[in-house]
């Protein structure tokens, strides 16, 4: 159902280095390079992160404000879950919600939700009860 996703960055290296890291781990492969952006492709699916000069507000994006809170993902099991959120901060995440993690969303729900360094933030959900 999705076709794709595009973000608007304020850094296009600082996204690709947090955002490449993520959606390569997903599984995701690069599709698109040109001067302003970069994609990554899983299926049928891409996600886009563009520095585009047609932007003219804001230097972080504000997951709190009208527009996009946050991405979530599956991720196969917990395990995936746990190795991510260990590697994240060596690429431009942070942790959310510490204090809950992993049960952030409940004691039933498995996830990691992580904000990269431009303020986007992404729910990893592990696929296993």
């Amino acid at each position: 159902m999705l076709h794709h996703i595009e973000l608007w960055v304020p850094d296009l290296a600082r996204a690709t280095e947090s955002w490449g890291w993520l959606l390569t781990a997903l599984g995701c492969e690069p599709y698109q390079n040109w001067p302003e952006g970069r994609s990554w492709r899983r299926g049928e699916t891409y996600v886009v992160v563009e520095e585009s000069a047609a932007m003219r507000s804001g230097v972080r994006h504000d997951r709190m404000r009208p527009g996009l809170n946050h991405l979530a993902f599956h991720v196969p099991d917990r395990a995936t879950v746990d190795a991510l959120t260990k590697d994240a901060p060596a690429h431009g995440w942070t942790l959310l919600f510490p204090a809950r993690h992993p049960h952030a969303g409940g004691p039933d729900h498995y996830a990691a939700y992580l904000e990269n360094e431009d303020g986007f933030e992404v729910e990893l959900v592990a696929q296993e009860g």
